[in-house]
């Protein structure tokens, strides 16, 4: 039997391959580029492949010894065909991503969403262990979000069951990427405080987030360091996305009655700030009766959620 599968987590700004053990869930080996600038099908597919390469070429492992090639796409996607219908962050369309990697290598390749497969990576190594109904919610560039009822995934008719980012908190709001008005991720996710912050300051308000970052992007460190400056333009928008996150949870414990929400994503994971306030004030948007047994836990696998989660696919279809 083959020991090791390989992860791979396709995001809006990053990639993330790893070389997992499969009987323990540890990266052995892990290679990391960006992907921001990186737009089409053409140019990730390159991005993929390049990866791909530069893991399998510095690891120790043979080919020989890799059961499967797993990836989590950040986009709707044909599970069963290995194809990414619609990626808007990264500009896919109708992408085989399945027979790009096989026109290279002869392993097994399994796709699904990225929020899908770090869900799993969670529920079996982190903070979903013990947990049968969950849901999993990652704030990054967009807002993501998977369902897991009794234990595994649950897709839904179309198998884009879990799209938080995209369920409508302002019926005349903000435009989002996906092309509607007034979605959650318009408000909430990082990329929405950045376009905040750059607005306001663009107008002439000071912020000392400037004198963190000379560009046009602002992480999620250069959030935290502005609130421990207490800064006011960063604080105050930061406030305003923790206001429509936690509603969005609120609707979600309505509706779903989880025993356990995850939280993961760049801003969970550095802005703690984010993750209490968003706890708090969900759970007092919520229904006490859904809100008391709620449990709230961040995603513990940190940034190999998705590439642990991903080199699990070949066991769940």
């Amino acid at each position: 039997m083959k020991k090791y599968s390989i992860g791979i987590d396709l995001g809006g700004t990053k990639i993330l391959a790893g070389i997992v053990e499969k009987q323990s869930g540890k990266v052995l080996y892990e290679v990391k580029n960006k992907t921001k600038k990186e737009k089409g099908n053409k140019k990730i597919g390159e991005k993929i492949l390049e990866t791909l390469d530069e893991l399998i070429n510095t690891s120790q492992i043979s080919v020989s010894e890799i059961s499967s090639i797993g990836l989590g796409l950040a986009g709707q996607t044909d599970r069963e065909n290995g194809i990414l219908i619609n990626a808007i962050n990264l500009d896919c369309k109708d992408f085989n991503v399945k027979e790009l990697i096989n026109s290279k290598y002869d392993i097994p390749v399994f796709c699904g969403n990225d929020v899908e497969v770090a869900a799993l990576g969670e529920l079996k190594y982190g903070a979903g262990r013990g947990f049968k109904d969950i849901v999993c919610i990652f704030v990054g560039t967009g807002i993501g979000s998977s369902i897991i009822k009794d234990g595994k995934i649950h897709l839904g008719a179309s198998g884009s069951a879990g799209e938080i980012g995209h369920i409508i908190v302002d019926l005349n709001g903000r435009g989002c990427s996906c092309g509607a008005h007034g979605c959650l991720e318009a408000y909430a996710s990082r990329s929405a405080i950045e376009s905040r912050i750059l607005g306001a300051v663009k107008k002439g308000r000071n912020s000392i987030i400037t004198e963190f970052t000379n560009s046009s992007s602002i992480s999620s460190k250069h959030i935290k360091k502005s609130l421990d400056a207490r800064d006011e333009v960063v604080t105050l928008y930061v406030n305003e996305a923790i206001e429509y996150l936690s509603g969005g949870i609120a609707s979600v414990i309505n509706f779903y009655n989880p025993e356990l929400v995850i939280l993961g994503g760049g801003l969970i994971q550095s802005v703690d700030e984010f993750y209490l306030g968003t706890i708090k004030k969900a759970r007092a948007k919520a229904l006490p009766v859904p809100a008391a047994i709620t449990q709230f836990k961040k995603a513990e696998l940190g940034d190999y959620s998705g590439v642990i989660g991903a080199s699990m696919l070949e066991t769940v279809r």
